[in-house]
């Protein structure tokens, strides 16, 4: 059986967990609070970005990506900077949706599965 790793942990959450060539992000928000949401996408991807390489892979290896966003008059300012970020040819699975977010200055919310190896 192979071992969990968890990445960034504190005693409420993990910020990656990765089991065998699994690797499960926990949500990625914006730095930026105040931004737009072309800049809050542009960063809450790098962070994405970021724990993939943490955890030994990258986006080409994404299989599912969700987005939550705070209104869905973001949609299409999200989708410029999502389809520019995603590798061609390696787009995974995706589902977007509108919640309330748990801090409101949030415009958007990732959170994705990405294989290993």
């Amino acid at each position: 059986m192979s071992d969990i790793t968890r990445i960034d942990q504190n005693a409420r959450r993990s910020r990656a967990s990765v089991f065998g060539d699994l690797v499960f992000l926990a949500g990625q928000v914006a730095d930026t609070k105040t931004a737009d949401i072309t800049q809050q996408t542009k960063e809450a991807l790098a962070k994405v970005d970021d724990m993939l390489a943490r955890a030994g892979t990258d986006k080409s290896r994404l299989l599912s990506v969700q987005v939550w966003l705070k209104s869905m008059d973001d949609f299409d300012a999200m989708n410029a900077v999502y389809d520019a970020w995603v590798v061609p040819g390696n787009a995974p699975t995706r589902a977007c949706g509108k919640v309330e977010l748990a801090d409101p200055a949030y415009r958007i919310e990732v959170i994705a599965i990405a294989a290993r190896g």
